[in-house]
C-alpha cells in the first residue's frame, strides 16, 4: 500500500529547528540523550532541509557522517566523535519528525508495544499474499524468507524449494536446524529420524549427525551439492539457483554445519545485509528469528523514485503467541497467520500458481529475473 508523504511545509514543520547532533563519547557509546529510532519513516532537519536517513530500523541511532550522509546505525557501530542526533520529541519540535500515520485508512500507525490483536479465527487472505509475491517478482523485488525447522518437519520443504526455484525468494534466513534437517531429508529421507509418514526409524536419532558429518567432510553445503551428496530440497535449491542464505547458530546446535555463523554479532551483520534490501518479508515457524528480523526491518520500502510503500510482512506460526510477540515488539505492520507451516506453504503455493495462470505466466522465473536474484 502506498504511503502518502507528510506535509513538511506545514507551519510547525517549516519553522522547526535543525536537529541537534552531539559527538559520541566513546566507541560503541551514544550520547546520554540520543534519539532512539523506530521502524517508521523518520525525517531529520539538517540545514533547513528535511531528510530521510539510510538503512532505517528500530532501536538504533541517527548518525551524521563527515561527508553529510545521514544513517541509522546500531550503537555498537558508532565510533568516538561520530555525530549522533539527540532529543526525544518525534513531532518535529526538536528537528526530528516521525511519520506515524502511514495510510489514510489507518487509525494510528504510532510505534507502540503491546497493542496487537491476533487470532486464529481471523480470515487468511491467501489471494492477496499471492498477488504480493507475484508483484514482487515482477518488479524485481527482494523478498526475504525467514524459516524455522518446523517447515521441514511438516513436509513443506518441497513447497519452499518450489518458491526458491521459481524466483520468489531473494534470500533465506534461518538457523542451523533448518539446513540440517533439510539435508538429512535429502540424504536419508528422514527428518530427526522420522520418515515422511512420521514413523521413527532404527538408528534414526543419529541420522542428522551423519548428515552434518557428510557436509563437514565436503567443506560446505555448496560443495556437498556439487559432489552429489545433497540432491534436492531447500539448501540444494538455494545453491543451484544462486539464492543467498544466512544460517545462524545457537547454543543448542549440533555440529554445526560449516556454513553456520556462530558469532551472534557477525550473524546479525550478515542478516542485516539482506534486511536492508528487503522489499517483503515472510517469517514462518520461528519465534526468535522472526522477532530478530522484524527488529531489523523498516515498516516501509523506499522506491527508486523516492515514493514509499508499506513493507509487506507476513508472520506464520501455529501459536498466536509468536505472531503477537512480533507485533508487540514494534513490527506492527506484520500480518499474522495462525496456522501450521505445511498448510500455509501448500495453500500459498496453490494461490500463487493460480495468480500466475491468471496473468498468463507459467514455469520458472524468467532468466533475467533469476540472474538478478543470483547477483544480489
Amino acid at each position: 500500500m502506498p504511503i502518502s508523504p507528510p506535509d513538511l511545509k506545514r507551519a510547525e514543520l517549516a519553522s522547526a529547528p535543525d536537529a541537534k547532533f552531539v559527538a559520541a563519547p566513546a566507541d560503541g557509546v551514544l550520547p546520554e540523550s540520543f534519539f532512539s529510532t523506530t521502524n517508521l519513516p523518520t525525517y531529520v532537519r539538517i540545514k533547513g532541509e528535511w531528510r530521510l536517513p539510510r538503512e532505517p530500523r528500530m532501536d538504533s541511532a541517527l548518525v551524521l557522517d563527515k561527508d553529510g550522509s545521514l544513517w541509522v546505525k546500531e550503537g555498537r557501530r558508532v565510533r568516538k566523535d561520530d555525530l549522533v542526533a539527540v532529543g526525544k520529541a518525534e513531532d518535529g519540535s526538536e528537528g526530528i519528525f516521525v511519520q506515524t500515520q502511514l495510510t489514510d485508512d489507518e487509525v494510528s500507525g504510532e510505534f507502540k508495544f503491546m497493542t496487537s490483536e491476533v487470532s486464529r479465527e481471523k480470515p487468511i487472505d491467501y489471494s492477496l499474499m499471492a498477488q504480493l509475491l507475484v508483484d514482487e517478482r515482477a518488479r524485481g523485488g527482494y523478498p526475504i524468507w525467514v524459516t524455522g525447522p518446523a517447515l521441514v518437519h511438516s513436509r513443506a520443504r518441497n513447497d519452499m524449494s518450489w518458491f526458491i526455484a521459481n524466483g520468489f525468494v531473494g534470500a533465506l534466513l534461518a538457523g542451523n536446524a533448518v539446513a540440517v534437517h533439510d539435508i538429512e531429508a535429502s540424504i536419508f529421507g528422514t527428518t530427526l529420524g522420522m520418515t515422511h509418514t512420521g514413523e521413527a526409524t532404527s538408528g534414526g536419532h543419529g541420522l542428522h549427525m551423519r548428515a552434518i558429518n557428510k557436509v563437514r567432510a565436503a567443506g560446505s553445503i555448496a560443495n556437498a551439492v556439487k559432489q552429489g551428496i545433497i540432491k534436492d530440497g531447500i539448501m540444494y535449491s538455494c545453491v543451484v539457483h544462486e539464492i543467498p542464505f544466512v544460517l545462524t547458530g545457537s547454543i543448542r546446535d549440533d555440529g554445526p554445519l560449516p556454513d553456520v555463523i556462530t558469532d551472534s554479532i557477525q550473524a546479525q551483520d550478515a542478516m542485516k545485509r539482506h534486511t536492508t534490501k528487503a522489499t517483503m518479508a515472510i517469517l514462518i515457524a520461528t519465534a526468535l528469528h522472526a522477532i530478530a528480523t522484524g527488529n531489523m526491518l523498516p515498516a516501509f520500502v523506499t522506491e527508486k523514485d523516492g515514493t514509499m510503500r508499506e513493507l509487506p510482512t507476513i508472520c506464520v506460526d501455529s501459536s498466536e503467541f509468536v505472531v503477537s510477540k512480533l507485533k508487540d515488539r514494534g513490527t506492527h505492520q506484520a500480518f499474522g497467520v495462525v496456522t501450521n507451516a505445511q498448510d500455509f506453504m501448500h495453500i500459498l503455493r496453490l494461490y500463487v500458481e493460480r495468480e500466475l495462470d491468471a496473468r498468463g505466466i507459467r514455469g520458472n522465473a524468467p532468466a533475467d529475473a533469476r540472474a538478478t536474484a543470483g547477483a544480489r
